[in-house]
């Protein structure tokens, strides 16, 4: 079974390429870049170096969380828009399960910890049991048993639960040195540090469980797959907590109009970014599967802005040879007037640079004043016009352009 497998669940990203019992490729980078900026052209990468025709290959596997949301929201989208565009299956593999499988065959206890910051972790515990031979083969293999699957939890509560096994441990994992002190004084049973070449998410690990996964039938298709993040984000934390404090009116609180955030869109953000551009353009919005589409190139960059957990804000660009065509911009009706397109924009025109983009176009209604405003704000100059060419109502399309 040949496999693609990603891993942007925290500060490491990894693809790899398994076929079989065979590790083909595989790509790693633990820096402190973007996974945006570098998922893709590690793929397009490995793809050209193994002359990798992404149509061969069976199913993709894909750390499914928990880790960094905005790790977690990439590595998901990208898998996701390949997965349909190939028409290929998704195994989603925990990822504290596929950290633990860089142990195979340790009959120790194995404790994963990523830093989930708060003073947790996300955690796991696991073993390894040999199975049992079959005739007179000295060959041993194993199977991973789940002690306790991965949670997210306290580094006190961790280390209770190693002690209460007393058994000896094999910590691992980015949270290890964030929290080793914290760790030698609570951890009361024998315990040891995997090495630098297996304590991190490795993409090859990750495969090697995913084809375990596969035997068992655990592959669902990209309409239903779903990163898990064991806890809420903090745009839903505060979303929470906005609710709750309802109840109990605060001046200075309902003077505020909210934190309005903007961020990459990601595949879990298509249903709304679809809807609200129903709302916008009604005929003239993209549907759903020209959004997703755009994620899964490395020449557009598409924003959402969210406001208290909710999607108000959708802007994207695409580079054509050093030119970015601005393709979408819709701001929810609600929410206008708060600022929510200029902060898109400017964060859009700032992350243009780093795909290439020196200079910048759209097209906007004759008769948006509010919108030709904005443009104009922004540096956008009117070079001509298209007669007729919006519908419903008819309208002249004013082409704009912001030159380098």
């Amino acid at each position: 079974m040949k496999i693609l497998s990603i891993d942007t669940s925290g500060l490491v990203g990894a693809v790899a390429i398994t076929d079989g019992d065979m590790l083909v490729s595989q790509f790693s980078i633990q820096y402190k870049t973007t996974h945006s900026e570098i998922l893709m052209p590690m793929l397009d990468n490995m793809a050209k170096k193994i002359n990798l025709d992404l149509s061969t290959i069976d199913a993709i596997a894909v750390a499914m969380g928990p880790g960094s949301f905005t790790g977690l929201r990439i590595g998901s989208a990208t898998a996701k828009g390949l997965a349909l565009a190939l028409n290929k299956p998704i195994i989603p593999v925990p990822t504290v399960d596929g950290i633990a499988y860089n142990l195979y065959g340790i009959e120790k206890i194995i404790c994963p910890m990523m830093d989930a910051r708060r003073n947790q972790v996300y955690t796991g515990l696991y073993t390894f049991v040999p199975k049992t031979p079959e005739g007179k083969s000295l060959e041993r293999t194993f199977d991973m048993m789940v002690l306790h699957e991965q949670f997210a939890t306290s580094v006190e509560n961790i280390a209770d639960e190693i002690n209460k096994i007393g058994k000896p441990v094999v910590l691992l994992g980015d949270g290890v040195p964030v929290y080793h002190d914290k760790l030698e004084e609570l951890i009361k049973v024998p315990y040891s540090i995997a090495p630098l070449h297996q304590n991190r998410q490795n993409a090859a690990a990750l495969s090697a469980l995913a084809a375990v996964y596969a035997e068992e039938g655990r592959m669902i298709s990209g309409d239903d797959f779903a990163p898990d993040y064991l806890r809420l984000s903090q745009a839903e934390r505060e979303a929470k907590e906005g609710k709750d404090t309802e109840a109990k009116p605060d001046k200075a609180r309902n003077a505020a109009p909210g934190i309005i955030r903007v961020r990459e869109m990601t595949a879990e953000d298509i249903d709304d970014a679809y809807n609200l551009e129903q709302m916008n353009l009604g005929k003239e919005a993209w549907n759903k599967k020209q959004l997703l589409d755009a994620l899964t190139r490395d020449d557009t960059i598409y924003l959402v802005a969210e406001k208290a957990g909710r999607i108000v804000g959708l802007c994207g660009v695409q580079n054509i040879s050093g030119e970015g065509e601005i393709t979408n911009v819709s701001v929810s009706p609600d929410t206008r007037r708060e600022g929510v397109a200029y902060k898109m924009l400017r964060q859009l025109l700032e992350r243009g640079k780093g795909i290439g983009i020196e200079s910048y176009t759209l097209e906007v209604r004759a008769a948006n004043a509010p919108a030709i405003a904005l443009y104009e704000r922004l540096g956008f100059v009117s070079e001509g016009v298209r007669p007729g060419f919006y519908d419903e109502p008819k309208d002249d399309a004013v082409i704009y352009w912001k030159r380098k």
